[in-house]
């Protein structure tokens, strides 16, 4: 009747104005199959001492497996995309629109956030205007902190008037992210204390983590720098960039420290390149229809799911959802 649909579009209007918290990209029928900001689901983790993995999508094929394997542990989710990943797609709004409609298609019950990771200023802009519902502004390449301060200051304000949570970063992350090479840093607990009195609603500080395949003289984690970072910022979730290969007790360890999302991509880019390769070296392409692009991608998108549970039972995330 006209009353439902005046109330629906007022459902609407108060969404895309940012009146109902957290709740971003609504349609016409109330607010079911919404992708959410990713502070609230942050600040439960933080507080109840667990982690949420942050997991990179490449293309379909991740992100239904990252979808799938977050429905089936009831585990909260963020998805994220980065500049190189969505130019391979097509761009930031074909990845927006892509997470959303498989969002909606596959009923997934569980609080599902679409993360912009490592972004620069244009970036967030961008992603901001393309329907993402929250951004990293990456200002530890800046040439000087003051311009990560205030540039960071200035996403917090655009995109908190859209209900769009905002991640900073203080200290360089180590290894190669889209092409930037960082030598790694541990992060300076003040400058973690200024960033963090800007409002944003998670902070990701160096601490000797990495991008990529971590190296076998690697020194890990270190812990003091962890928690004078913590002291500083208080109750701010934290997160750790360069998941893949930190031993389980470290992340464990940093997770119990305040650290509350854990930024994965080369580890599902690894066991979908592994579960490719043996369809392909087994030589089941060659047999019958075994050439179906749908035949040869399906292990690796199975290799996916398995593997994001595990991360999932690791970092405690799951059936907190």
């Amino acid at each position: 009747c006209l009353d439902d649909i005046r109330e629906q579009t007022n459902v609407y209007a108060r969404v895309r104005r940012g009146k109902i918290s957290g709740v971003i990209g609504a349609t016409l029928q109330e607010v079911s199959f919404m992708l959410v900001n990713a502070a609230d689901m942050l600040k439960k983790a933080e507080a109840g001492k667990y982690g949420l993995g942050a997991f990179n999508t490449n293309n379909l094929e991740w992100t239904l497996a990252i979808l799938q394997a977050a429905e089936e542990a009831k585990s909260p989710l963020i998805i994220q995309c980065s500049a190189g990943a969505a130019k391979w797609m097509g761009g930031f709004k074909v990845c927006a629109d892509m997470v959303k409609a498989a969002v909606e298609a596959t009923g997934v019950t569980v609080p599902v956030a679409l993360h912009l990771d490592h972004g620069t200023y244009e970036n967030c802009l961008e992603c901001i205007e393309a329907g993402f519902t929250s951004v990293m502004y990456d200002g530890s390449h800046e040439e000087t902190f003051q311009i990560n301060l205030d540039r960071t200051a200035e996403i917090v304000k655009i995109a908190h008037e859209k209900g769009i949570s905002v991640e900073a970063e203080v200290g360089g992350i180590g290894g190669v992210e889209d092409g930037i090479v960082g030598q790694g840093e541990i992060a300076d607990p003040d400058q973690c204390k200024q960033i963090a009195a800007l409002g944003v609603d998670f902070l990701a500080c160096g601490i000797g983590n990495i991008h990529g395949v971590y190296p076998e003289d690697w020194a890990g984690l270190s812990f003091d720098a962890l928690a004078a970072i913590k002291e500083a910022v208080g109750d701010l979730p934290l997160v750790l960039h360069g998941g893949t290969g930190i031993p389980v007790d470290q992340i464990q360890k940093a997770i119990s420290l305040g650290v509350s999302k854990i930024n994965v991509n080369t580890d599902l880019q690894l066991v979908f390149a592994a579960a490719t390769r043996e369809y392909i070296e087994a030589g089941k392409d060659l047999e019958g229809k075994g050439f179906d692009p749908r035949k040869v991608l399906k292990p690796g998108r199975e290799a996916i799911v398995a593997r994001t549970k595990e991360l999932m039972e690791e970092f405690g995330s799951v059936n907190k959802a």
